[in-house]
C-alpha cells in the first residue's frame, strides 16, 4: 500500500474518508502507522468489539497485521459503546485528535438518526483535528453525507511487494520450524511471485504459507497451484470467470484470415513491457460477427489457446445492482481485476444483449456503457478484448469504431472444405474413424448448416443407430441431416441482412470457396 497516499487523505480536508476492501487487518495496521506519523490517536468501533483504542508496535519485524488493542478509557460503560447513535454522541462529545475507524458501518447509514449524528460528527472535524474512517468490504455513501467523503482506493502490492512477503514468510518458516530446511528452488520462486501479481496483500500471504508449508519447499509444482488458486479468487466476484476449457487455432478449421491477422500481432499482444510508444499500439481487441452455432466462442477460445494466456470471461448480468453507482463500480472492479491478469483475453459473448443503446429506471445501462468505452479507448495494459455478437443492429455505433477495437471479423455459415474438417474434427472427438465416412458427400449435404447444427446431426445419428442397433454411417448422418431445418431457413431473412451489412464492413474470417454458399440465404429471403 502506498501510505503515503493514505496519509495525503488523512490530511486532506475532506472529514471523511471511505475504504472499501476485504483487507481489514492490513488497512487497520496501515492507519495505525499513519496515526503515529500524524501525531494523532487511532480508535475503532464495530457492532461486534465497540469502541477500542489500538496502540503498539508489531509483535515481530516480519509478522504483519498485528497490533495492541484494550477498550476506550473514557468509556464508564463499555455496552454503552455498542450502540451506534450512543457511540457517534460519545465522539462528537469527547474525542480530540483522534482518527476515527468505523468497522462495517454500511448498514447503519440507513438510520437517519445514525446518518443526522455521523454529519454533524464530520462538521466538528475541523474544530477537533478528527478525521472519520469508513471501513468495510464496500459502503454506498448516502447523498447527505457525499460532500464530506472521500474515496482512498486500496492498492494491489507490487511485484517487489510481493518479493518481500516471499522473503518473509520464509524467514518466520525458519524461525518457526527450527528442525525443518527450507528448500527454494529461485526459478520457481520467481515464477511463484510473477504469478502473485493481482491477488491482494492477504490472499498473497495465505498461498505463499500454503506453497511453503505444504512440502517444506518453494518448488515448480507450487506454481500450478498457485495459479488455480489466483485465479479462483478472481472468479469470487462473480462477474469474472475464469475460462479452463481454451484450445488453439490448430484444433479448428477455417478461420484463415483471424489466424494470419494474430499471428501477425501476437508478440505486439504479449508485450507487457513495452515501451510507452509502443505501448500506445498494442492491439486492444476485436468483435466477432456472425451467425449463431457458427463458431464465434470457440474462435474466442482458441485465440487465448493460441496466445498461450488466461481466458477470462466477463458477465455483464451480474454487474447491475439496484444500489446508484454499484454497476458500475463492479464494472470497474472487473475490469481492473482483468488488467491485472493480462497478458490475458477478455471475453464478452453476445455484446448485444449485454450492453444495448436502450436505458433502464436508473440509467445504470447508459452508464455502464460509458465506462466502458472510455476503458476500452484508454486501455493500454495487455488485456486483449475478444467480444461476440449475433445481431450488429442492436450494439451503439461508438462501441465497434477503431481505437476502441482493431476489427470486425464476420464469421459466416462453413463453406464446403470448412464442413468437412468440422465433420472430421466431430468424428474424431468422439474416438470414430472418419475414414469409414464419405465426409465431401455429408460437406454436399449438409450446404447452409452451421458448425454446431452439423455436429448435433452427428450427435443424433448416433443416438439412432444405437436405439436400432445399427452402424453409424454416412447415410444414416445424412438422413438426420435432412430431418433438420437449419437457421439459415428458419431465420434466412435476418442472417441474409446481417450478410448484406457485413459484406464491405467487415473482414470475413474465411474465405469462401462453395460457389452458391453466399447466395443460399439470399434466394431464400427473397
Amino acid at each position: 500500500m502506498n501510505t503515503d497516499s493514505l496519509e495525503a487523505h488523512i490530511y486532506s480536508a475532506f472529514p471523511i474518508v471511505k475504504i472499501d476492501t476485504d483487507e481489514e487487518p492490513r488497512l487497520l495496521d496501515q492507519l495505525r502507522g499513519v496515526s503515529r506519523r500524524t501525531h494523532r490517536a487511532l480508535k475503532s468501533w464495530s457492532i461486534a468489539s465497540g469502541l477500542q483504542t489500538l496502540e503498539g508496535d508489531r509483535t515481530t519485524k516480519n509478522y504483519p497485521y498485528t497490533w495492541a488493542i484494550k477498550a476506550d478509557d473514557k468509556s464508564n460503560d463499555d455496552s454503552e459503546s455498542h450502540d451506534p447513535e450512543e457511540v457517534l454522541e460519545k465522539l462528537t462529545r469527547d474525542t480530540k485528535n483522534t482518527i476515527i475507524v468505523l468497522l462495517d458501518f454500511h448498514p447503519f447509514l440507513t438510520n437517519p438518526r445514525v446518518l443526522r449524528l455521523l454529519k454533524e460528527l464530520a462538521f466538528a472535524c475541523d474544530d477537533t483535528n478528527n478525521k472519520i474512517v469508513l471501513l468495510s468490504h464496500s459502503t454506498t455513501v448516502p447523498d447527505e453525507i457525499a460532500r464530506l467523503t472521500q474515496t482512498y482506493e486500496v492498492s494491489l502490492p507490487s511485484i517487489g511487494e510481493i518479493a518481500k512477503l516471499v522473503d518473509q514468510e520464509a524467514a518466520l518458516f525458519k524461525i518457526k520450524r527450527k528442525d525443518k530446511t527450507l528448500a527454494i528452488d529461485q526459478t520457481a520462486k520467481s515464477l511463484l511471485i510473477n504469478n502473485l501479481v493481482g491477488v491482494n496483500t492477504s490472499d498473497a500471504l495465505r498461498l505463499i504459507r500454503n506453497a511453503i508449508y505444504v512440502d517444506n519447499a518453494i518448488t515448480a509444482s507450487d506454481v500450478p497451484e498457485i495459479k488455480k488458486a489466483k485465479y479462483d479468487l478472481i472468479s469470487q466476484s462473480g462477474a469474472l470467470t475464469y475460462e479452463y476449457d481454451t484450445s488453439s487455432f490448430a484444433n479448428i478449421g477455417g478461420f484463415v484470415n483471424l489466424k494470419s491477422w494474430v499471428s501477425k500481432r501476437q508478440k505486439a499482444i504479449l508485450s507487457a513491457s513495452a515501451d510507452a510508444g509502443k505501448s500506445r499500439d498494442r492491439p486492444k481487441g476485436i468483435l466477432l460477427l456472425g451467425v449463431q452455432g457458427c463458431g464465434k466462442s470457440l474462435a474466442a477460445r482458441a485465440l487465448s489457446g493460441q496466445l498461450g494466456v488466461p481466458l477470462i470471461r466477463l458477465d455483464f448480468g451480474s454487474l447491475f445492482n439496484k444500489y446508484v453507482g454499484e454497476s458500475e463500480k463492479n464494472l470497474r472492479d472487473a475490469l481492473h481485476s482483468a488488467e491485472v491478469m493480462s497478458p490475458c483475453v477478455l471475453w464478452i459473448d453476445e455484446l448485444e444483449k449485454s450492453i444495448t443503446s436502450g436505458s433502464d429506471d436508473t440509467g445504470a445501462s447508459s452508464r455502464i456503457l460509458s465506462y466502458l468505452l472510455n476503458w476500452m479507448q484508454e486501455n493500454r495494459s495487455g488485456t486483449f478484448v475478444v467480444a461476440t455478437a449475433n445481431d450488429i443492429t442492436a450494439l451503439p455505433p461508438e462501441l465497434i469504431r477503431k481505437g476502441r477495437i482493431d476489427e470486425i471479423f464476420f464469421v459466416d455459415l462453413p463453406s464446403r472444405s470448412i464442413r468437412i474438417d468440422i465433420m472430421l474434427s466431430v468424428l474424431q472427438r468422439r474416438g470414430i474413424d472418419p475414414d469409414s465416412f464419405d465426409l465431401p458427400r455429408i460437406a454436399n449435404e449438409c450446404e447452409g448448416f452451421s458448425g454446431a447444427e452439423i455436429e448435433q446431426a452427428v450427435v443424433a445419428s448416433i443416438y439412432h443407430t444405437e436405439y436400432i442397433d445399427a452402424p453409424l454411417c454416412t447415410d444414416s448422418i445424412i438422413h438426420e441431416m435432412q430431418q433438420t431445418q437449419p437457421l439459415s431457413v428458419v431465420r434466412s431473412e435476418s442472417i441474409a441482412a446481417l450478410r448484406r451489412w457485413a459484406a464491405d464492413r467487415t473482414v470475413p474470417v474465411d474465405e469462401n470457396d462453395d460457389s452458391h454458399n453466399g447466395e443460399t440465404v439470399d434466394k431464400q429471403a427473397a
